[in-house]
């Protein structure tokens, strides 16, 4: 496996400590677990001695459930340095498999792009062959939907035939003829972070910056990349609601990055509204090769798409000022060579290679098609975009058990924008379900949802801040 350093788990360094706690115990005693926890629960600082101890016992097993959780819970309500948050990054980063990509013979520098969650949020679909178009390479590791957030993988798992966990061979082949290949974790990437995010999943301490931050690099960092943009959504369809806690979590997820060896940017991107007009797997890649063939460009998709192509161009020495690259991405869109990377992806991931001319012989449709008709005439004013994604997860289109199956044919189509006008009688919206009575739950559901007000609300911009340091 020429592509891959194999990182033995007993290979997790011990680094002397970089201070050494004074709170009243030896420092042979400083490797049990239940002395780590004490010197986080008592509000110390954990040496990478510690760091590394805690992330090599939730790989061999050695830390209990309990014992990790107390950990955890420890972090969330201590906090971590910015010291810390790298140890426990590049600790898990090296707690499996590291990507080399050195002796691949790719044609261009490794790059990549993450969210933190959104509904509607197709960007990853376009903007892997976007940059693949422009010579960049995009080994993209994915994710399932979380929550009320819809996940990369399971849409593209609406494709017939399309290999989410492709071999090596099949991988280096993508990313040679494709540009870019949107996958998912094996089980050796990063296996520490695995363990801690489902403990943290039942412990309630999943809203911790620090340990969210590791955990999302900790992948990426295995993932062998040489520049990545992380796109993170505030608003209140976002797990950041704020402007002031989505610039804490991007300029840790930043900071950290760099401090690891990873040149990372960030952008603040608005989540008040369903990104896009669908929102359901099959809808969602749709809708995605219409914005690559040109034939329905959602203006708000369009700008996050751009900006955020434009900016791993720029990371990746591929462009050499904004503008120059902005252009490259309108060329690459405009000339049809981003549909054509897309196209050569998922031929050579196992899907049709005539998808991209046919898609919608690909997608089979939902049973029940039911318009959302706007009770009065208005401006739509807001959307309760949280609620709206656990709309089509009650429809199907996600798990409320990691055991459940996905309708990839469910979702909501041609969504009214905010700021748009409508008259009574005209569409907010499509419902698509398996059956008339789900679809009349979620035409109710979003009757709810969605505000009409008598005159127009200020426009927001979708692209909100831009993190560098």
């Amino acid at each position: 496996m020429p592509w891959v350093a194999r990182m033995k788990r007993s290979a997790i360094r011990e680094h002397p400590p970089q201070q050494t706690p004074q709170i009243g115990f030896r420092a042979t005693n400083t490797m049990l677990a239940q002395e780590i926890i004490r010197i986080k629960r008592d509000g110390h600082t954990l040496a990478r001695a510690h760091i590394d101890a805690f992330v090599r016992g939730l790989v061999d097993g050695s830390w209990s459930e309990g014992q990790a959780a107390a950990l955890a819970m420890a972090m969330f309500l201590k906090g971590m340095s910015r010291a810390e948050t790298v140890d426990l990054t590049q600790a898990m980063t090296h707690s499996g498999l590291v990507m080399d990509w050195s002796s691949a013979n790719l044609n261009g520098p490794v790059l990549d792009k993450h969210s933190t969650g959104g509904v509607g949020d197709k960007v990853s679909l376009m903007l892997a062959p976007i940059v693949a178009a422009c010579g960049g390479v995009v080994p993209m590791i994915s994710g399932r939907g979380l929550g009320h957030t819809g996940g990369t993988l399971d849409k593209l798992a609406s494709v017939p035939g399309y290999q989410c966990a492709p071999d090596v061979p099949t991988l280096h082949r993508t990313l040679h003829s494709a540009g870019c290949a949107i996958i998912g974790q094996t089980a050796d990437l990063a296996p520490a972070d695995r363990r801690l995010y489902a403990i943290r999943d039942v412990t309630a301490t999943v809203e911790s910056v620090p340990l969210i931050t590791a955990s999302i690099l900790s992948k990426k960092l295995a993932a062998g990349l040489q520049a990545l943009v992380m796109d993170v959504k505030v608003g209140n369809g976002a797990f950041a609601d704020s402007l002031a806690m989505a610039t804490t979590l991007a300029e840790s997820l930043v900071q950290v990055a760099n401090g690891a060896g990873l040149p990372t940017r960030a952008w603040l991107t608005d989540m008040n509204q369903v990104l896009g007009s669908t929102c359901g797997n099959a809808l969602e890649v749709l809708e995605a090769v219409q914005f690559l063939r040109g034939d329905a460009v959602d203006p708000r998709l369009l700008d996050v798409t751009r900006r955020l192509s434009a900016e791993l161009l720029l990371m990746g020495g591929l462009a050499g000022d904004e503008a120059h690259a902005l252009q490259q991405v309108d060329d690459a869109l405009h000339s049809g060579r981003a549909l054509e990377q897309f196209a050569r992806m998922v031929s050579a991931l196992g899907g049709p290679a005539d998808f991209c001319e046919r898609p919608g012989h690909y997608l089979p449709p939902a049973p029940v098609q039911l318009p959302v008709l706007a009770p009065r005439s208005g401006f739509v004013a807001g959307m309760a975009t949280r609620d709206i994604g656990l709309a089509v997860v009650e429809l199907g289109g996600g798990r409320r058990m990691a055991s459940d199956t996905i309708d990839a044919r469910v979702g909501l189509s041609q969504f009214a924008q905010i700021g748009q006008a409508v008259q009574a009688g005209e569409l907010l919206v499509i419902v698509h379900a398996a059956d008339a009575s789900a679809a009349e739950r979620a035409r109710q559901t979003l009757l709810e949802k969605i505000q009409l007000h008598a005159h127009p609300s200020a426009q927001r911009p979708v692209m909100l801040k831009r993190i560098t340091t």
